[in-house]
């Protein structure tokens, strides 16, 4: 599995034993072999390795091109599972590895927001629409909470908080003929992080909670409230 990988987390499992309360609910949907596109919302630098602790798989994530440009770093980062993508996430090299994962059944670990959204999500980047159609792998969606409250990389290895991961179950994107466009692209990200907003409270939802997205057309429209008649 590699060395800097499992000592990270028998570290980060002991940390969180001694600081935090952390509790993971749904490792039995989890499919213990075969490819697999782990997806989450994304709060903070805490993510990926209590991900790592949390799913009983060896994951692969794709990260920030700019964690990689001090050659100590990079080289832990790699070792770790990590891989480049720029935050656009319109990464074809990113998108062509994550995809050879996948097809020697490995698992990788996506955050499809692009950066960190502390407390509500944001909206993803199409991206993993393309990684889904491509591999037709499975997806298992992740809801993280708590983890808002981790600031600067060295607070991971003091993990002060209550920390709530929630797995729930995998699911594939139907499969589209001939060429795909964006619209498309962005519909299927939709659905996609709409699985992993129903696996957070509402108020982590963001821009995916359904009350904060109903028509305008389903709000009463027989009062304006100027008091006129």
């Amino acid at each position: 599995m590699g060395i800097i990988y499992e000592t990270s987390n028998v570290l980060l499992k002991g940390a969180l034993g001694i600081f935090g309360d952390w509790k993971v609910e749904g490792k039995e949907c989890v499919p213990p072999k075969g490819p697999l596109i782990i997806v989450s919302n994304h709060q903070s630098n805490m993510d990926p390795p209590i991900l790592a602790v949390s799913i009983p798989r060896r994951l692969n994530f794709m990260a920030k091109r700019g964690l990689f440009h001090n050659p100590v770093a990079s080289s832990f980062f790699r070792a770790y599972g990590a891989f480049p993508l720029n935050q656009s996430g319109n990464d074809l090299s990113a998108i062509q590895r994550s995809i050879r994962i996948l097809s020697q059944d490995g698992a990788i670990t996506i955050f499809p927001e692009g950066t960190r959204s502390p407390g509500a999500m944001k909206r993803a980047i199409p991206g993993i629409a393309m990684i889904a159609l491509r591999s037709g792998a499975p997806i298992l969606p992740v809801g993280i909470t708590g983890t808002e409250v981790i600031g600067p990389p060295w607070q991971v290895a003091i993990p002060k908080g209550q920390f709530r991961i929630r797995i729930g179950q995998p699911f594939t994107v139907p499969p589209m003929e001939g060429a795909v466009v964006r619209g498309q692209l962005e519909a299927i990200t939709t659905m996609i992080m709409e699985r992993v907003a129903a696996m957070l409270p509402e108020s982590y939802r963001g821009v995916y909670d359904p009350k904060a997205n109903r028509d305008v057309s389903e709000v009463p429209q027989g009062d304006s409230g100027n008091g006129s008649k």
